[in-house]
């Protein structure tokens, strides 16, 4: 059932928001019905993908949607358009698009990561250390097949990227009896991390890391800087889990260390190309975890990135810009 949209047309005294969610029509709705009720006033349409935007964007003066569902059609039709307002943190694929303008406000979500991509992190690692594909394999075959899981307990995770998540992720590594390192463009004391390192030192101490944990932002500086050298100084028993963003890892250089085992494994929840394109060589390593861009993604998602929607929508519907929150410079 397609999405439904205001039936009225918006008036020209209206207010248009514009979402663009590839969601669950449940969960897109959601968003919907939960910010019309909320402010009446505005004229609210809802599409699931951005080759539906034809008929609404060049009326939006507000776009809701996370970044990589964007496209440069998307930005150069919504000549109305005043305000993006990202669900996600990362703002790769936005604001690094020389269509959008530069008077357009960008403000993005931050700060209500920490527990599900903290959580998907130590998901991912205990997957890889306890071989769950191959589980599922044997119990798709029918087998009977018993294995030793290696254990998190006295393994060293690096942690590359330190924010609100990885502030999260270390006391959760530590009680699971880890060695915590950090690396960091800006190195501080964190709790729960036993040492940290600049950016620069990272090929340096990766071959100490048995789970090396992605989480930085993918900016100029760190695009590709998981390269073929950080990879070949790690251990050929550790295990990589990307839940930053693609392009932070220089992707064929990791299919070259999966498929010759210079690593372990990988657990991947970002890719360069999203959707990763169903000839890609990941989908049949067995040694590699795929899962959906799902880090963040969480059942009650909504209910923490909405204050933040909300806040900046009563600003932007009083004129009051100054006061909105999160905005990103570009």
């Amino acid at each position: 059932m397609p999405p439904h949209n205001d039936t009225v047309p918006a008036s020209p005294c209206m207010t248009n928001l514009l979402i663009l969610l590839t969601l669950t029509p449940e969960l897109n709705n959601q968003y919907r019905d939960r910010l019309k009720a909320k402010f009446p006033e505005l004229h609210v349409d809802l599409v699931d993908h951005h080759s539906k935007v034809g008929p609404y964007i060049a009326a939006a003066d507000i776009l809701l949607t996370f970044a990589p569902r964007l496209s440069d059609d998307v930005l150069r039709a919504g000549t109305s358009l005043k305000w993006v307002q990202a669900l996600g943190t990362g703002v790769d694929n936005l604001i690094d698009r020389p269509v959008l303008r530069k008077d357009v406000i960008v403000t993005n979500i931050h700060g209500i990561h920490g527990a599900p991509v903290s959580e998907a992190a130590i998901g991912s690692m205990l997957a890889l250390a306890r071989d769950i594909p191959r589980a599922l394999r044997a119990q798709s075959a029918r087998e009977w097949a018993r294995f030793p899981a290696k254990l998190l307990h006295n393994k060293t995770v690096g942690v590359f990227g330190i924010g609100a998540i990885a502030e999260e992720l270390a006391p959760k590594c530590k009680a699971f009896g880890m060695r915590t390192i950090g690396v960091s463009s800006a190195p501080r004391i964190v709790a729960g991390f036993d040492r940290m390192h600049p950016s620069a030192e990272l090929a340096g101490v990766a071959g100490e890391f048995d789970f090396f944990v992605l989480l930085t932002p993918l900016t100029g500086k760190t695009r590709n800087s998981v390269d073929a050298k950080v990879l070949a100084a790690m251990k050929p028993t550790s295990f990589l889990v990307n839940l930053a963003r693609g392009g932070v890892v220089d992707e064929p250089a990791l299919v070259d260390a999966l498929q010759t085992r210079r690593i372990s494994g990988a657990a991947l929840d970002v890719f360069n190309e999203e959707p990763l394109p169903i000839g890609h060589p990941f989908w049949a390593m067995e040694n590699v975890i795929i899962t959906t861009h799902q880090g963040g993604f969480c059942d009650v998602y909504i209910d923490y990135a909405l204050p933040t929607v909300e806040a900046n929508m009563r600003c932007f519907l009083n004129g009051d810009i100054g006061g909105m929150i999160n905005v990103v410079p570009h």
